[in-house]
């Protein structure tokens, strides 16, 4: 579920959606930095799909998107928004990602 969340988050920044450069603007956050933040979400979307085979990359890349998604709802209370469901769905998913994961392997 994780990978699928994150993989059309990042999808919509990459191909330059409406929605994630009308959230930059609005952040003030310069459109150059929309699609290396595509990126991020894109990297962990594969990095929970090798987890499947080797756990340390799922491990790690669930701890970036819980990273992420912090950073990300901090970003939005800072310039005042209080538009924040959309990053506290996307972070307890990476969340539940990660603990299932350290449940399932244990801290690798």
């Amino acid at each position: 579920m994780g990978a699928v969340f994150n993989g059309a988050a990042a999808v919509t920044y990459l191909i330059g959606h409406e929605y994630p450069t009308s959230q930059a603007d609005m952040r003030g956050i310069p459109r150059k930095y929309v699609p290396v933040l595509g990126l991020l979400p894109a990297a962990g979307t594969v990095g929970l799909l090798a987890g499947l085979a080797v756990p340390l990359l799922g491990t790690l890349a669930a701890s970036g998107l819980v990273l992420y998604f912090i950073g990300a709802i901090i970003a939005h209370l800072r310039v005042g928004s209080r538009d924040i469901v959309g990053g506290i769905v996307f972070l307890v998913t990476a969340a539940a990602a990660l603990v299932l994961g350290l449940a399932y392997h244990g801290a690798v």
